[in-house]
Formats: C-alpha cells, structure tokens, sequence
C-alpha cells in the first residue's frame, strides 16, 4: 500500500509541478555556473548508497559535509539558493527518488554516505530497513534544530507506529504538518 501511494503521489507531483521545476533550474542556471541539480551520495534502504537530486543551493567547491558541519555555511550557499532552502524547493528533485523507489514520501530523511553517527545509531536500532523519505517525523518535529540522538528517536517511533499498523494515518498526519511547517519555514537554519 505504502509503495503504490509514494508512486502515485510522486507521479501526479512531477506532472503538476514540471513547470515549477524547469523554471527553477532556468533560475539557478543563470543565478551561478553550474549544473541546475546536486546528485548527493545518500545511504538508502538497508543501508545502500544511492544519488539523491537536489537542486543545487550551494557553490559547486563545497565540500560534501552535512550543513552543519561546514565552517561558515553561509558562505557556501548561493543567492539562490538561500531561497530555495528556505522554501524547501531545493528538495523537489526528489520526487524523481521516490518514483523510482530509492525513496518515500515519508520516511527517516536519507543521511550522507560519510555521516557515521547518524547511520551507526539508525542502524543500532534497524531503522536501515525503512525507505528513507521526503519528509519525516524528524523533520516535522524541529528538521535542522534537532541533535542526531533525538532524529534517531523520531525515526524510532515512526518505525514503531508503521509496525503497529498505523504506516498510513502516521504518513498523512506528517505530510500535512510538512506543508505547514513548510509554509512556516520552521526549522530551517541554512
């Protein structure tokens, strides 16, 4: 159930949102040199690397640490692509991931392939068997503001619900907040 709804909620996103999505790669195009879209090294479902697109927010010299890590992130990240963070458009490419089922609509959000706490401590606890996700309980609940053990903790109790058989409700109750949360661009540090 949850497969056919990330295809066919990804599916009617992408027709919907094409123009959206080649307007902004037009913008980004002409805002700095460079590739409209950042394939990252991302760690999926049982722990496998996989290329998630993003629009790319940020100089093409970055190097690929999590944001916040990076010394001064500011100053790494476009005119653009503040925007685009800040509104969240920058992770719209990854319908694409779901459609292809590297991703979900929700899930734990994928880490990057040299994050190691993050993968160690989601693997202590077999979250490595959920499709990682557009959007999560983590992200609805503090998204950037949120220490790596209490990300993990979310993901526990959105693996515990799905378990309980409440994998649907939990989805559409996080898909909603998202958009609010969105809106509000809350959580959003960089």
């Amino acid at each position: 159930m949850k497969r056919a709804f990330d295809l066919t909620l990804s599916l009617l996103l992408l027709l919907a949102l094409a123009p959206l999505l080649l307007c902004i790669a037009l913008a980004i195009r002409y805002d700095t040199p460079g590739p409209a879209l950042h394939w990252s090294r991302r760690v999926g479902r049982h722990n496998e690397i996989f290329l998630m697109p993003k629009f790319r927010t940020m100089r093409l010299d970055t190097p690929q640490l999590a944001t916040h890590l990076l010394h001064e992130p500011q100053r790494w990240v476009t005119p653009l692509g503040r925007f685009l963070r800040r509104s969240s458009l920058d992770e719209l490419p990854q319908l694409w991931s779901v459609l292809r089922g590297q991703m979900s609509m929700v899930g734990p959000r994928p880490a990057l392939f040299n994050q190691d706490d993050l993968i160690n401590a989601r693997t202590a606890l077999a979250l490595q068997s959920l499709r990682p996700g557009i959007t999560g309980w983590a992200q609805i609940n503090g998204r950037d503001d949120l220490p790596i053990p209490v990300k993990v903790a979310f993901d526990a109790e959105y693996l515990a619900k799905c378990r309980q058989g409440h994998g649907l409700a939990m989805d559409l109750k996080i898909l909603a907040l998202t958009f609010w949360r969105v809106w509000c661009s809350h959580g959003v540090q960089h």
